[in-house]
């Protein structure tokens, strides 16, 4: 395993490097052209590249690697299609992807770091703390790995799994630049949402770098003392300045945000929050995507039922924000974030 984490992963490398990578072995540069499109399409190793001259092939083998998940695990939804998997990385920690079937076509759930050094209270991803980052390859093969397991193109991509996308900046943004490459998986940046606690620098930066990407807030309080008691990184970048930031972000990219509120029994789910909630979010152009919390063993948070939910909803919208209730996906599997790699390590 040693020797095989100090090979080169080419899988990390976008386009112009894998060519520029060639041409340092004193190779032509369409070589990495013909591997890059060789290992977006699924390949897993240089065997299958037949297109490659075979002493290229051992070659490549001795010196380089391709970054390749083990699936540990996988739970299939009996309603509904969705297939949640445990992928063993190489260095033996674990991620989660979730597989989402939609009618505008397939959804994929990505994590960008195993584990989480956020803390937020009712996550089962950042028990256990941070472990490391993902590399680029690493978060781009949950979405090849899936691919080739279910035999279906993804279409859309949500990094909502394990981890702060924006603790973890220049590998998501590499990622970014991954798939969203011609050659490659040619994901339209608009068919992605990145998911944040509020990093405000990173916010600001990725606002400039990223525009077409959909940004979603984890908020989840309505007011600035409840958030830091549910949310460790409000104390460090309170409420009120992450709601500029976010103004900015929509002013700067004409794009609606959508705020994620993940609705905790008897704490934030009452008349005055909703006040709050409706006062906070009042003439931005964004959405509020309510999630009735799904419960965690280790937490002693219980969530709000959805008939609840659906009221807070309508509620909301009658004060003219924008609401829907999160769509209940996999409710027969581990639905949770971070909850089948933690039931893994019990």
């Amino acid at each position: 395993m040693t020797e095989q984490l100090q090979k080169t992963d080419l899988k990390n490398m976008t386009r112009d490097e894998l060519k520029a990578f060639m041409k340092e072995m004193g190779l032509p540069a369409f070589r990495g052209e013909q591997i890059f499109t060789w290992m977006h399409n699924g390949a897993v190793s240089f065997d299958e590249m037949t297109n490659l001259p075979q002493k290229l092939r051992e070659q490549l083998s001795e010196q380089c690697m391709i970054t390749c998940h083990e699936i540990a695990r996988v739970q299939s939804s009996k309603t509904d299609g969705t297939k949640k998997y445990l992928f063993r990385l190489a260095d033996g920690n674990t991620i989660e992807s979730v597989f989402m079937k939609y009618k505008f076509g397939n959804s994929i759930c990505v994590s960008t770091q195993a584990g989480c050094r956020m803390g937020c209270r009712f996550c089962a991803s950042t028990i256990g703390g941070l472990c490391r980052n993902l590399t680029a390859a690493e978060i781009l093969e949950e979405i090849l790995a899936v691919q080739r397991d279910t035999g279906e193109r993804i279409s859309n991509i949500v990094l909502m799994g394990s981890g702060e996308p924006f603790d973890n900046y220049d590998n998501v943004t590499k990622f970014l630049e991954l798939v969203h490459d011609p050659k490659g998986l040619n994901l339209s940046l608009r068919n992605i949402t990145l998911s944040t606690c509020g990093i405000l620098p990173n916010m600001r930066r990725f606002g400039d770098e990223f525009p077409q990407v959909n940004l979603a807030v984890s908020l989840h309080a309505s007011n600035s003392e409840l958030r830091s008691t549910l949310m460790p990184i409000n104390k460090k970048y309170p409420m009120d300045e992450l709601m500029e930031v976010c103004r900015e972000h929509v002013e700067k990219t004409g794009r609606r945000i959508t705020f994620e509120y993940t609705l905790v029994k008897g704490v934030n789910d009452k008349d005055e929050n909703l006040s709050q909630l409706t006062k906070l979010l009042g003439g931005m152009n964004c959405h509020v995507n309510l999630i009735p919390m799904n419960p965690v063993s280790e937490r002693d948070f219980k969530g709000t039922d959805r008939r609840f939910a659906e009221e807070f909803c309508k509620k909301l919208e009658k004060k003219g924000i924008q609401a829907t209730v999160r769509r209940e996906l996999g409710s027969d599997i581990d639905a949770a974030c971070g909850q089948l790699r933690l039931n893994s390590q019990k």
